[in-house]
């Protein structure tokens, strides 16, 4: 009788980092939105993968990093979003 425990641990690593990736994607992007990095976070544990589009579709906040910058922040000489919100006020 042979044991198959170390096939399923392969796949199970690989799932997991997926789980884990779509996580932190998912924080991010809900952080980026406005809405802070917990219910991305919960999202990205609970509905995995399917997390990433949810929050990509879900609208920003009007004072949001990503209504502000974009939704990829340029690097380099660029205004940081306190700047870019005060000349947004004015």
């Amino acid at each position: 009788m042979t044991l198959v425990f170390a096939l399923l641990g392969a796949k199970a690593l690989y799932l997991m980092y997926l789980w884990l990736g779509s996580c932190v994607i998912a924080s991010y992007l809900s952080d980026r939105k406005g809405y802070g990095e917990k219910p991305g976070l919960a999202t990205g544990m609970l509905l995995s993968f399917i997390a990433i589009p949810i929050w990509l579709l879900w609208p920003a906040r009007a004072e949001s990093r990503w209504k502000i910058q974009g939704m990829i922040p340029r690097r380099g000489n660029t205004k940081t979003v306190a700047e870019a919100r005060a000349e947004h006020t004015e």
